[in-house]
């Protein structure tokens, strides 16, 4: 089967909790009707994050059932669906495609460092198990495990093989993988501390799979779309640098605890995190609300700005 590749702005979302800690599912309805309002193509559900790695397998599997069911053909939705294990993996991806999700990403599972010959070899593992849409996200800060362009261009060859998330500081491994044209989409994330985005895009980047989205989707559009002549060029750029003191706000904090904290402050469902993380100190959030306030993305967006609201964080 043809499968749709992502391309744009794909937004990694957060995972709207209510003061008990359980999933808010009208949190989650309201941020995927405000998603497809402001240019999002694409959403990943529990990514990092979406603090997947706190969520038990119950709920992992609820979210996908009952998000699936808000789904329209405005924007397509992705799953994290990375297992502890192989079995696990697919057990989740199986799941994922039978609920009736647009696809799935997977990285190499957490804490087990493995070689990038194994990981190469689950990923593919994971590919032959069903005939839907997957991702791979090659993300070594968090799982250790750095995929060499040769490995994802034999990731690429699959037919599920759809989209891959570059998160290395390795603008020459984008180039690699770019240069062979595989047929499926490549996307960096967001950080401007990696620096991919903009050298991405120049080299040809079908978009960004970003964390900001979840503050700024117009923005990140405008900076995820393809380019295709100079005035998209020079509209990146221009975004870019625009928001660049946002995004940087965005990683000041291990993720998603800024952008969940700066959500919350700003009166967007997103609720509580799931502990052990914890919200964003007041001194730290007021510098993202200053940050908000100067963007004017209180008029772009409606977002509250008060004093009160920062106190009661």
């Amino acid at each position: 089967m043809t499968h749709i590749r992502p391309k744009g702005s794909f937004v990694a979302l957060i995972t709207p909790m209510n003061m008990d800690g359980s999933i808010d599912f009208e949190g989650f309805r309201s941020l995927l009707q405000f998603h497809q309002e402001n240019g999002t193509e694409a959403v990943l559900i529990m990514g990092s994050t979406g603090e997947v790695s706190m969520l038990s397998p119950e709920e992992r599997r609820q979210i996908i059932t009952e998000t699936v069911k808000m789904k329209t053909s405005k924007m397509l939705h992705y799953y994290g669906c990375t297992g502890a294990s192989t079995a696990g993996t697919i057990d989740y991806v199986r799941y994922a495609g039978a609920a009736g999700a647009d696809g799935a990403i997977i990285a190499a599972p957490a804490y087990i460092c493995a070689s990038n010959k194994d990981i190469t070899e689950y990923a593919l593992e994971v590919c032959d198990s069903t005939d839907f849409p997957i991702g791979f996200y090659n993300n070594p800060p968090r799982v250790k495990t750095d995929l060499h362009w040769d490995d994802l261009l034999r990731l690429a060859k699959h037919p599920n093989m759809v989209v891959l998330k570059e998160s290395t500081t390795r603008v020459g491994q984008v180039a690699q993988v770019l240069a062979a044209k595989p047929d499926m989409s490549v996307m960096c994330c967001c950080s401007p501390n990696l620096g991919l985005v903009v050298p991405m895009m120049a080299l040809g980047g079908d978009g960004t799979a970003n964390m900001t989205g979840n503050l700024i989707p117009r923005e990140m559009a405008v900076i995820s779309k393809k380019w295709q002549n100079g005035d998209d060029a020079f509209a990146c750029r221009e975004a870019w640098l625009a928001n660049l003191d946002l995004l940087h706000f965005a990683y000041s904090a291990i993720n998603p605890v800024a952008v969940k904290s700066l959500m919350r402050a700003i009166g967007m469902p997103s609720g509580p995190l799931r502990k052990p993380l914890n919200q964003l100190d007041t001194k730290s959030l007021q510098v993202g609300m200053k940050i908000v306030a100067r963007l004017g993305l209180d008029k772009t967006y409606g977002y509250k700005l008060s004093e009160q609201a920062i106190a009661a964080e």
